[in-house]
Parts: C-alpha cells; sequence; structure tokens
C-alpha cells in the first residue's frame, strides 16, 4: 500500500473517532427512571465538576503524602576552557584547552517540621473525603431532581388521560343532545351548554398535552439529552391510598446528621481546617533535614584516565541541616492567624448548615403532611362527586334535568379527578424529599 493511501486511510480513521466521540448519548424510546437518573448523573455538568474537584484534592492528598519521601537528584556538567587555570589536583597549569566533566547526586529526607508535614497530610486526606461527599451530595440532588421530574412528567400524562376522558364522555353526550335539537326535543339552551362543554374539553386536551410535552423537555432537559418527540416514560402508577409517612421531622433530622453527604462535608471540612492549623503551627519550630552528597570529576589536564580520575576524585558523605524560624516577614505568624480565620470559617459554614438543614426538613415535612391530607380530602371528595356524577346522569338521560345542572356535575367530578392526581403525584415527590435528606432515595 502507498504511503499516500495509508495516510488517507489514517486521517479517516481520526476523523470517525472524532466523530463519534462527539455524538451526543443516545436514548432509548423507552425510558425507565433507573436509566433517566443514570444518563443525568452521567452528563450532567454540576456532576463532571465535583468529579473532578474531587480527584483534585485526591492528587493533593497524594501530593502531601510524598512530601514525606527522600528528595534525590543528580547532576551533570561539561565545560571547555581555555588558556592558564588549575586542574583537579589544585596544580595551576597552562593548557591550550581543557575538558572537564563532573557528576553529582544529592538527597535530602525530612526529619522533624513540628509535626507540620504529616498534620498537611491529614488535612489534605479529610480535605478529599469531603471532596468525595461534595461529589456524592450532587449526584443526590441530580437524582432527587430527575425523580421529580420523571414524576411531573407521569403526572401531565395521567392529567392528559384524564382531559380525554372528559373530551370523549362529552363527545357523547354533544351527540345526544345535537340528535334532540335536530329534532326539536330539546331546549336550544340545553344543546349550547353542551357544545360549550365540549369545546371546553377539547382545550383541555390541547393544554395537558403541551403539558406532557412540556415535562419531557423539562426532563430530556435535566438529562443533558436532545429532545425525542416521541419517548416514552415507563409507568410508575402513584397510588390513591398512600401509607402515612412514619418518621418525624426530628427523626429525619438526626438521621440525616449521620447519612447526609451535606453534613459529612461540612463535619470533614471542620477537621480539615483543624489540621491545617496545626500543619501552620509546626512551622514554627525548627526543621531538621538529613542529608547525602555525592560528587566527582575528570580533567584532561589532570593526571590519571577518565575512569581513574572517576575513582580518585569522588567524596561523598552524609549531613545533617537545622533550620530555624527567625524573622521572615511574620509571614508563618500571618499564616497562622489566616488558618484559624478557616477553622472558625468551616465552623461557621457547619453551623448554619446544620440550622438550614433543620428548617429544610421541617418545611419538606409540613409540606408532605399537607399533601397527605389533601389526599386524603379528596379520594372521598372524587367518590362523592362520581356518586352526584351518575344521579345527575341518570335524570340527564331521562329527560328528567337540564344539561346545565348535568355540566355542573360533570364538571364538578373531571376538577376532582384532577386535582386527586395531582395529589397522588404531589405526595409522591414529597416523601421522596424526606427519604433524600435521610441519604436513603430508591426509584
Amino acid at each position: 500500500m502507498s504511503f499516500k493511501k495509508i495516510s488517507l486511510l489514517f486521517s479517516f480513521l481520526i476523523v470517525t473517532i472524532l466523530a463519534k466521540a462527539q455524538q451526543p448519548t443516545q436514548i432509548d424510546s423507552v425510558l425507565t427512571l433507573a436509566q433517566c437518573v443514570d444518563i443525568a448523573i452521567k452528563n450532567n455538568l454540576t456532576v463532571k465538576q465535583s468529579g473532578i474537584k474531587a480527584e483534585q484534592d485526591r492528587i493533593y492528598w497524594q501530593q502531601a503524602r510524598a512530601a514525606l519521601l527522600p528528595t534525590l537528584g543528580a547532576n551533570a556538567n561539561y565545560g571547555i576552557s581555555f588558556g592558564r587555570g588549575t586542574n583537579n589536583t589544585g596544580v595551576i597549569v597552562d593548557a591550550a584547552q581543557t575538558n572537564s566533566f563532573g557528576l553529582s547526586a544529592s538527597s535530602s529526607l525530612l526529619l522533624s517540621n513540628g509535626f507540620s508535614a504529616i498534620n498537611n497530610i491529614r488535612q489534605n486526606a479529610l480535605q478529599y473525603q469531603a471532596g468525595k461527599m461534595d461529589f456524592q451530595q450532587v449526584k443526590d440532588e441530580t437524582t432527587l431532581n430527575i425523580i421529580g421530574l420523571y414524576f411531573t412528567a407521569l403526572n401531565a400524562e395521567d392529567q392528559l388521560a384524564q382531559a380525554r376522558l372528559q373530551f370523549d364522555a362529552s363527545a357523547t353526550t354533544l351527540d345526544r343532545e345535537t340528535v334532540l335539537n335536530n329534532a326539536g326535543n330539546v331546549a336550544p339552551a340545553d344543546y349550547y351548554n353542551a357544545k360549550g362543554s365540549h369545546n371546553s374539553d377539547q382545550i383541555n386536551v390541547y393544554n395537558a398535552e403541551n403539558a406532557v410535552l412540556t415535562a419531557k423537555i423539562n426532563l430530556l432537559e435535566a438529562m443533558n439529552v436532545a429532545f425525542k418527540k416521541d419517548v416514552r416514560l415507563e409507568r410508575l402508577q402513584a397510588t390513591n391510598s398512600p401509607e402515612a409517612y412514619a418518621q418525624s421531622a426530628d427523626d429525619i433530622y438526626n438521621t440525616a446528621l449521620t447519612s447526609l453527604a451535606l453534613v459529612k462535608a461540612a463535619d470533614l471540612r471542620v477537621q480539615a481546617a483543624k489540621k491545617e492549623v496545626s500543619a501552620y503551627t509546626g512551622r514554627l519550630f525548627p526543621t531538621l533535614t538529613l542529608n547525602g552528597n555525592y560528587q566527582t570529576s575528570y580533567a584532561n589536564n589532570s593526571p590519571g584516565s577518565f575512569s581513574t580520575q572517576f575513582k580518585q576524585n569522588k567524596y561523598y558523605g552524609p549531613g545533617l541541616s537545622l533550620s530555624i524560624p527567625i524573622l521572615n516577614g511574620f509571614q508563618a505568624r500571618n499564616n497562622l492567624r489566616l488558618a484559624k480565620l478557616d477553622l472558625l470559617n468551616a465552623q461557621d459554614v457547619n453551623t448554619n448548615t446544620r440550622n438550614q438543614l433543620k428548617q429544610q426538613i421541617e418545611q419538606a415535612h409540613a409540606n408532605m403532611k399537607t399533601a397527605y391530607s389533601r389526599l386524603q380530602v379528596l379520594i372521598p371528595t372524587v367518590e362523592t362527586y362520581q356518586a352526584a356524577y351518575n344521579a345527575q346522569k341518570t335524570k340527564f338521560d331521562a329527560g328528567v334535568i337540564t344539561s346545565d345542572l348535568f355540566i355542573l356535575a360533570k364538571n364538578n367530578l373531571d376538577a376532582a379527578n384532577v386535582n386527586l392526581i395531582n395529589a397522588r403525584y404531589e405526595y409522591l415527590i414529597r416523601t421522596k424529599i424526606l427519604d433524600y435528606y435521610q441519604g436513603k432515595l430508591s426509584f
């Protein structure tokens, strides 16, 4: 194969790989809630950034640990000089040209620095753990958001199904009134009432269809995938008779303090800030370091061969160095003061996190109780309006009552059914929020 053909083939492969890498996430025609959550976590920019931040914290931690390892460096030099000079033995010689070559190596090991390095390792380890908790928190929040959007879309679909039932029922009524009106057996007002009710139901269907479309757009947007008009969601029916949520607000709060990633991250950052203070305190103490070095050289104006000079000119040995901080522009003291302020800030953030969490849980629990109470009222309300509708329909079919009374009964039943559907999903979402605070989101 010619070089030109190989180049063309290679270019084609590169373009193909890049094109595949840039393709958006492909989604199935039918999505489950678990799939929606997985795709959202994979594609969400905030989740990605949080994951990158956690990885950066891990690298900082590794670097802090590596700071305790011995350092080792080597150096080689070669030089050319002309004229009078000194050889490796210290004798002054005259030479037209002197070629010199040298090798050196040095190593050092930190023995003591007031435990600053140890505390720095612990600080970075705690920061890394806090970063992982932040990453988990973002994933949990994304999961909760997707659950809410998913159930909102299911609610919209149920509302659309209800609207279509209402439309079909009013269509049947309109057909009956049309026949009677054409035969002159019904008052014109009854016919026009039935027609107006049917037209209103048609508008409700349009509005419900738009609500379904909007809900799916919002869901796929949160998943960061291209919208598919024909996408369908796996049905997860909200029950009319759910169990009351067992945990109290205090129970949920106490569980959240030990399980919620948000709280764990705040606690870990307080611990990390304490280690930061300890690390900067250690820098006020002397630093003791063990050193070692090796060096040898060769020059063409010195006696002996290359190998002989390398053996004879070598020198090496260990040493200790003690660095005592006396005056460095108060840098060490000011760094310690700043670390103490970091600790105060971390403690304030931790306290504020707990206070806000308590308020959020209290509000979420109150919202759940309201949703549950509303659901318990709406269930018999629908049954009542259903019975009233059945009675009025019997009378209407028998010609005992006019259409306006029948349509009123129908509208009352329709509104109650719509409210019941909303209440079912609202209660379901409210319970998921409380599950999230306890670190037990499930779907």
